[in-house]
């Protein structure tokens, strides 16, 4: 029996050279595109920046990987190197991000003049560790810095130069710098005691509590009174 062979379905096959013309198309993809198509686009450095907090924050410094940051953010591991470069320089970026809430601090205590200034730094430090969306970035970055010397490196610079710097410039009398590192570390030893090893009672006292009475001795460091 001669004539067109037909599909399975009795639908007619179509054979014969293609039409004139030239090649003909070729099919259309189906489904989503490459995550370097899809990835590149607006707002890709955010997103990254933001899956590379969460890969420090779950894994460290020395767990995290440029591969889990891009399959977390759904793009190519070349576009955050692009970005970013090697990891030491994502980590930056990243605790540059995290801190940002902290570094205005000096500012605060600057441009109100010194009365008072230790109770502000106080309430104001101990505030970005009330709250839980600015307090577990900064938990990270310190698990971070604490156990590797390239994060601890990193954390050193950023917040010698964008905050330890700037506020002992503002600060009157002798070893202005020592002080102002001085008021720093009260702070987050007070932090790291409520928050991270929860020592009671200083873990269940009412902040304003912990503010007024830690207020006096920052104000020493930052006045030298």
């Amino acid at each position: 029996m001669t004539g067109t062979p037909e599909k399975p379905d009795g639908r007619q096959k179509a054979e014969g050279p293609p039409a004139a013309g030239g090649t003909p198309p070729a099919p259309r993809r189906r489904g989503r595109p490459s995550r370097t198509a899809a990835g590149s686009g607006p707002g890709a450095r955010e997103r990254i920046l933001t899956a590379a907090r969460a890969e420090f924050a779950e894994h460290g410094y020395d767990g995290a990987s440029i591969r889990g940051m891009a399959k977390n953010a759904g793009v190519d591991p070349a576009l955050v190197h692009h970005y970013f470069g090697p990891k030491e320089k994502i980590f930056a970026a990243a605790v540059e991000t995290a801190f940002a809430p902290a570094l205005s601090v000096a500012d605060l205590v600057i441009d109100a003049g010194p009365e008072g200034a230790g109770e502000r730094m106080a309430r104001f430090v101990l505030g970005v560790w009330e709250d839980p969306v600015t307090r577990e970035p900064l938990l990270a970055i310190l698990r971070s810095a604490v156990a590797n010397e390239t994060a601890a490196g990193v954390f050193r610079d950023l917040v010698s130069s964008r905050l330890m710097i700037r506020l002992a410039a503002e600060l009157d009398g002798p070893d202005a710098r020592l002080r102002s590192e001085l008021a720093a570390s009260h702070l987050v030893g007070v932090a790291m005691l409520r928050h991270v090893i929860k020592l009671e009672p200083l873990a269940s006292a009412d902040v304003e509590q912990v503010v007024a009475m830690v207020g006096p001795a920052v104000q020493r460091y930052l006045t030298g009174a």
